[in-house]
């Protein structure tokens, strides 16, 4: 049944959760699968799977509508229409004059989608049945159409502002190099459970050489903190999600207890040392992903990195990190009980 009264805080928390779980979703496939099958030899079968992996990212925005209405126990017709402006608001499809054709990638600006979801879920819980027998037709025609244009219109707005998050990261890059990997690793860390895309900032900025690579190791940071964290507090399936692509899942608790960040930026500031000693690169297009699919990695390996040192750098530096920040944090100083802020919160 659709919610017609709710508090702020929880209308808040439902937005969060169901972008979180559509992020996770539509990211998913692409991030475990592309390294892998752009390794292979590029037969036809290969290609098309390819081309269903980005396609499915791409939908990335639709399934946050979609899951976002669900929150708020709507039905099928009024899921649609959040749905679809989510959507269409996100950005991911864009006109192209040279081809007279949309054309579209990536998940759009995901912070964008998810003030439309809100926004269009706001006009349903407050049309509630006025509509009466014409809502099929009267649902899509006004609530879609009307939160699709809203959304459109705070698309510059909203991206310009994700684009100046990235022009400070980016300004680090003219720092001392061993402070510039770690307060860009940090940087990266911060953002990875908020509705900010660090993927979609690495290539808005392009990041590149060892800026990329701290940028990456942030992110591979917060993952395995939000691992080693979540391993005895959730169930399995939740941390194994987690650990392959799913970091904004935990996008809720951020919001619900900042502490957290300090385990995050804990473990990205330390794991950041190896990016100086090492030379760890990447590119714009590895910049967000961490070791999810092990995209990074791989790409600090074609960039020269031994295999051994990635072991290192990638996996042993972090989770030791990840490790000693949870057990001075928690049970030292008992600044966090790992137990309630990193409990997974969606339903």
């Amino acid at each position: 049944m659709t919610q017609t009264s709710i508090k702020p805080s929880e209308y808040f928390s439902k937005v969060l959760t169901g972008t979180a779980m559509g992020v996770i979703i539509g990211v998913a496939p692409n991030a475990v699968l592309s390294a892998i099958l752009r390794a292979l030899p590029q037969v036809p079968v290969t290609i098309s799977l390819l081309q269903i992996v980005s396609i499915f990212q791409m939908a990335t925005p639709f399934l946050v509508g979609a899951i976002v209405a669900f929150q708020f126990g709507f039905k099928p017709l009024t899921q649609m229409v959040v749905a679809a402006s989510s959507f269409i608001a996100s950005g991911v499809l864009k006109f192209d004059d040279s081809i007279g054709k949309f054309a579209g990638a990536g998940t759009g600006d995901l912070i964008n989608t998810m003030i439309t979801a809100a926004i269009a879920v706001g006009m349903i819980l407050l049309i509630k049945d006025k509509f009466g027998s014409m809502e099929i037709i009267a649902m899509p025609v006004v609530i879609g159409v009307l939160a699709s244009f809203i959304g459109l219109t705070l698309l510059p707005i909203v991206s310009g502002i994700t684009l100046s998050i990235g022009a400070v990261i980016n300004s680090f890059t003219s720092l001392q190099p061993i402070l510039m990997s770690i307060l860009i690793a940090v940087s990266f860390a911060a953002l990875l459970t908020t509705p900010v895309s660090a993927i979609a900032v690495g290539l808005a900025i392009q990041l590149s050489g060892v800026a990329s690579g701290a940028a990456a190791m942030g992110v591979a940071a917060t993952t395995l903190t939000l691992v080693v964290h979540s391993f005895k507090v959730n169930k399995p399936g939740i941390t194994i999600a987690v650990g392959t692509g799913g970091m904004k899942l935990m996008m809720p608790n951020l919001f619900k207890y900042p502490i957290v960040l300090l385990p995050y930026v804990t473990t990205a500031a330390i794991s950041a040392i190896p990016v100086y000693l090492f030379s760890i690169s990447g590119t714009p297009q590895t910049a967000g992903f961490g070791v999810v699919g092990l995209v990074s990695p791989l790409a600090s390996i074609d960039a020269g990195l031994s295999i051994p040192l990635a072991v290192l750098s990638w996996l042993v530096v972090p989770v030791a990190a990840a490790m000693l920040s949870q057990f001075v944090y928690d049970k030292v100083l008992h600044i966090y009980d790992s137990k309630v802020v990193f409990k997974y919160l969606g339903q």
